[in-house]
């Protein structure tokens, strides 16, 4: 099993989540973060057929692990897990993108409201560290990984200062379905910058404890996102080569 290539030639590579922290997690945990990010990334490509050993023997880790790592990603609907036949990876289609946003749309700008009246001080200001630790690379060079890094860091900082782990969780797997996106469609509207301002707005509120504008500034940033893959949806788009990444 080989990593995926685009024009470039060059190999698909998974990004590494704090890899050195990964490895304080169980096993099945770690499998279940390497796995995921190949699939979103789409190192391991929508449609794709695998098979547990094979999975087993790139991440060097037992079928235990793996096979409860794989029941997690069916639940999630990202993998088929088919009895004596393999795995296959799950397709998104634009239409279920659209689905994802609808859904992060009626949750996180809620979640943005009660950041705004339960978010501590500390913790507004770790947001705001991580869109200015990420400026250079994800709003500069415009990178694919580099973006994603920052936006799934931002947003799940959003979640923990609701103080709801609820609807934190929902938010984050919400989060996470929507980032192969990027990867498959969204790549081609890309605009770093407009994306920094957004969350920048989002967080300005917060910190002026304006639950309501909080709730307004997340559902701009969602709806500006939902309103271009309907856009893409109109042109066929096609699948971003390797080296925009």
């Amino acid at each position: 099993m080989t990593a995926k290539t685009g024009e470039s030639g060059q190999k698909r590579r998974p990004m590494q989540r704090g890899k050195s922290k990964n490895e304080s997690l169980p096993l099945s945990e770690q499998a279940y973060i390497a796995i995921k990010d190949r699939i979103i990334t789409l190192f391991f490509a929508p449609g794709q057929y695998l098979n547990e050993a094979s999975i087993c023997e790139q991440l060097e880790m037992g079928r235990t692990p793996v096979h409860q790592a794989l029941q997690r990603l069916q639940a999630e609907g990202l993998v088929d897990v088919v009895p004596r036949k393999g795995v296959i990876i799950q397709p998104d289609s634009m239409g279920q993108v659209i689905e994802i946003l609808d859904a992060r749309l009626v949750v996180e700008p809620a979640i943005a409201a009660r950041a705004a009246e339960y978010g501590r001080s500390e913790d507004i200001e770790a947001a705001r560290a991580i869109l200015d630790h990420h400026r250079d690379d994800a709003h500069g060079g415009g990178r694919i990984d580099a973006f994603v890094e920052c936006d799934r860091a931002f947003h799940s900082k959003i979640s923990d200062m609701s103080q709801s782990r609820i609807l934190g969780d929902f938010a984050k797997a919400l989060h996470e379905r929507s980032i192969r996106a990027w990867y498959l469609h969204l790549w081609q509207t890309l605009d770093t910058d407009a994306s920094d301002r957004q969350h920048r707005a989002v967080l300005a509120a917060i910190e002026a404890r304006d639950a309501g504008a909080a709730a307004a500034a997340m559902r701009d940033h969602l709806s500006g996102l939902r309103e271009r893959v309907v856009l893409l949806q109109q042109h066929a788009p096609k699948r971003a080569p390797s080296h925009a990444r």
